[in-house]
Order: C-alpha cells, then sequence, then structure tokens
C-alpha cells in the first residue's frame, strides 16, 4: 500500500523537536490532496524523514492522535482520518463586499472595547492621533463553537461615536463603518504573515504555546487616503490556508 508522504523540515533546535515534528506533519495532513493516501509511514520511516528519533517522532504522532487527525493501530499502521479537516482560505480579493463576505459567516463575542492609546505597531497609520477608540472580538465557528481568530480594531474616534456594540456583534467591522457609519470607503489594503502563537492568542484560540497562526493587518482607508480602521487578526493556522487572488485587468 503506498504511503502519504508528508512535507520535509528545517528543524529549529531552539523548540522541541516533537513538537515542530507534530506541527509540520499536521500541515501536512491537513493540506493534502483528496487522492493522496491515508496510510502513513512507519515510525521509523517518518523519524528517518525528519532526522529524529524514533521516541521522538512517536510523542509527535501521539499529539496528533490526541487532535483526533490520526489512528493508529497495531499491526494495520497509522492512518489519516478522513474526516480531519482542511483549512479554511483566508482570500485577500480586491472589493470591499468580498473582504466583508471573509469576515462574515462566524459568532463573534466582543470582549472589551474602550478608548485606548495607539500601539506602535500601527502609529504610522494614525501620526495625528495619540488615542483610538479600541475592539478586540473573539470569532467562533457557527457549527462547532471552536474558536477560529481574534481581532483587534483601532478606529478614528469621531466614526467610533456613531458604531452601536450591537452592530460589531452581528457584522465585521467593514460592514458597520460603511453601511451603518455611512464612511466613504474607498480601499482597504491586506498583510498577512506567519507568526507563532503568544500566550494570549494560545489562551483564546485554544492552541499550544507558539504553534502557527496567521496574522492579518488590513487597513481601511476613505476616498481622500486617510486610515479610518486598523484591523489585527490572528488566525488558527490549523484552521486556515492563505489564499491571494489577482485580477488580471
Amino acid at each position: 500500500m503506498t504511503s502519504f508522504a508528508p512535507d520535509s523540515i528545517v528543524l529549529n533546535r531552539k523548540l522541541p523537536l516533537w513538537y515542530q515534528v507534530s506541527q509540520s506533519l499536521r500541515a501536512s495532513i491537513l493540506g493534502r490532496s483528496p487522492q493522496d493516501p491515508l496510510r502513513l509511514p512507519t515510525e521509523e520511516q517518518l523519524a528517518g524523514h525528519y532526522g529524529v528519533s524514533v521516541l521522538t517522532m512517536r510523542q509527535a504522532l501521539k499529539e496528533l492522535e490526541d487532535e483526533g487527525l490520526i489512528s493508529r493501530h497495531r499491526r494495520r499502521g497509522t492512518f489519516i482520518e478522513p474526516g480531519a479537516r482542511r483549512g479554511a482560505p483566508v482570500r485577500l480579493l480586491g472589493s470591499v463586499d468580498a473582504i466583508v463576505a471573509q469576515q462574515s459567516g462566524m459568532t463573534t463575542e466582543l470582549l472589551e472595547h474602550g478608548p485606548s492609546p495607539v500601539p506602535a505597531e500601527i502609529a504610522e497609520y494614525f501620526p495625528d492621533l495619540s488615542e483610538a477608540a479600541a475592539y478586540h472580538r473573539l470569532r467562533s465557528d457557527e457549527k462547532t463553537g471552536e474558536p477560529t481568530n481574534h481581532a483587534r480594531n483601532w478606529v478614528r474616534p469621531e466614526l467610533a461615536a456613531r458604531i452601536d456594540l450591537d452592530d460589531l456583534v452581528r457584522w465585521p467591522m467593514t460592514k458597520v463603518l460603511r453601511d451603518v457609519v455611512g464612511a466613504d470607503i474607498s480601499r482597504i489594503t491586506d498583510t498577512v504573515e506567519a507568526r507563532l502563537a503568544d500566550p494570549e492568542t494560545a489562551r483564546l484560540l485554544r492552541v499550544p504555546l507558539l504553534s502557527p497562526i496567521l496574522h492579518y493587518t488590513g487597513v481601511t482607508y476613505d476616498t481622500g487616503g486617510r486610515p479610518l480602521d486598523v484591523a489585527v487578526i490572528n488566525y488558527r493556522g490549523d484552521r486556515f490556508s492563505f489564499t491571494v487572488t489577482l485580477d488580471a485587468t
């Protein structure tokens, strides 16, 4: 029987080897094609593939088994669970409507809100402000209740004065600013980078500390080129992938 071929990895000796191997194998499993075989290579073969001991490989496989991604059968081998979920795409599309659609379809909990000093990491977008209105929300899958991402928004105070908090639970910030507040939005710039989960993100998203996440920054501009809102969102790396769609025109 043909076995599934996982991706290779360059190991970082500063992190636990079993953890790095489990994360790499998890990503390979969740990103597999439907036609890929479900059977994994033996522990010895996987250990050789990753350049680790069999004991380390066994610990990594136990982590994935505990998550329900694989099942292990004596004398038969180790198999990927057919229902192992592939990541939902984080799409960077051109229109405001597309971005609104991307942010919809989840249940939202407003964790905190209020005036806040503008953080240094986004200060370039609000050079005229020392303080902005800050909102922190946790989004979860509607069906499973599993946390998928947590978002922080910093909004210009004059716009925040017209925001109803109930609307932020029902709709994405982009929709609230455009359709409720009446902001004249011209464009949104997006940046996505890979990071490791810090203690707050690990707690909120229920993932291991230092597990991979997708770190998204979106800046909403009005027709005059002035930033209205800066969103910083951390997505679970095992539930989302990154897709860019470019307009050829």
